[in-house]
């Protein structure tokens, strides 16, 4: 019997499953954070190898039979150079781990978890991200530049753009289109402050990213409730996360949508609030001409799963998998001919490619 592993690693906590040959999980477990950036090649081989060891003697694997495969989609596996370098890693000090490895970023474990042929990834969470992937390995990117370069539509920069617009209007710099009071309330509540002097330690010397984040979750609530200013802000990621998608688009090849649709895999907290992106979301989609249907799906399963896929597609083993299980469908944006009938012309998308 052969087995399968496949490990979704982000920076605080990662998951690992175990396949047997006929695709069906034997085992899984959790480990700590795996992005090689913060911890180190060597630090992060090793919690690679825990999870796997701890998982193989749950699963009753034999400690000496090593994985068939090995998939890594992990945080900070962006560049094939320290990718490669993590596998040299894994090879070295613990030859008896895995017969073979395939080495990916985060988002591919997301992508192929719905998908044999590729698609496209659209993270919102703490920050954002866009990725395409072509049957034929091409990709291209739109974001994951981090907060002080980008991070557009997530929880992150609706919280940033929440206190921005109270400064701005309360500094008489640029007026809120809405009142500002319950956002500024919501503000002091999350961050402990009673000024706007105060909010500064937390913007420089005591800046924790996903604390920051974390507001976004009482802004929803807030817009939820009717508050004019919370949904304006989720409106504008709206647009920002349609964007990105659309900034992809001419590098889609013919391949992947020869079934006339797109898979737009959604990953990230901030689509639990789906229904206050929506509206804007489609209407900038509407902007341009796509000529085929965006399918937008959220995966119901461990990327983990897409990550072991990947490895057991790599080491040339053709693994059972119902892609069916594996996600829900968000919503189907249908393929339209001309933005004119939105009452906005733009150009057509190149959708052949470049």
């Amino acid at each position: 019997m052969k087995y399968f592993g496949g490990i979704e690693g982000g920076a605080t906590h990662s998951r690992l499953v175990i396949c047997d040959e006929s695709g069906e999980s034997v085992g899984n477990t959790s480990g700590l954070g795996t992005n090689h950036w913060g911890i180190g090649i060597p630090e992060c081989a090793r919690r690679i190898a825990d999870m796997v060891e701890r998982c193989k003697e749950e699963a009753k694997i034999p400690k000496d039979t090593p994985l068939a495969s090995l998939g890594l989609s992990l945080s900070g596996c962006e560049q094939e150079a320290t990718n490669r370098e993590l596998e040299q890693e894994l090879r070295s000090t613990f030859p008896k781990l895995a017969d073979s490895y395939a080495v990916s970023s985060d988002t591919m474990g997301s992508m192929f978890t719905a998908s044999s042929i590729g698609g496209m990834v659209l993270i919102s969470g703490t920050g954002s991200n866009c990725l395409l992937r072509n049957p034929d390995g091409s990709t291209a990117n739109c974001g994951g530049w981090g907060n002080f370069l980008g991070d557009e539509g997530s929880a992150w920069f609706i919280s940033y753009r929440s206190i921005k617009v109270v400064f701005d209007h309360m500094d008489n710099f640029e007026k809120s289109p809405y009142p500002i009071e319950k956002t500024w309330t919501l503000i002091k509540k999350h961050f402990n402050i009673e000024t706007r002097y105060d909010m500064l330690t937390h913007c420089y010397a005591k800046f924790d990213k996903p604390f920051f984040a974390n507001l976004c979750k009482k802004l929803a609530e807030s817009a939820e409730s009717g508050d004019k200013l919370a949904l304006s802000l989720f409106q504008e990621a709206g647009v920002h996360l349609a964007r990105m998608i659309k900034s992809l688009l001419p590098n889609v090849s013919k391949e992947l949508v020869k079934s006339g649709e797109l898979s737009v895999v959604c990953v990230g907290s901030v689509w639990s609030s789906w229904n206050l992106l929506k509206q804007s979301f489609i209407d900038e989609l509407a902007k341009m001409s796509i000529p085929y249907n965006l399918k937008l799906v959220q995966i119901t399963k461990s990327s983990a799963y897409g990550a072991c896929y990947l490895g057991a597609d790599s080491a040339k083993f053709q693994l059972p998998r119902n892609y069916a299980d594996n996600f829900s469908v968000l919503h189907i944006y249908k393929a339209s001919s001309s933005p004119a009938k939105n009452g906005v012309a733009n150009k057509t998308c190149d959708c052949e490619g470049k």
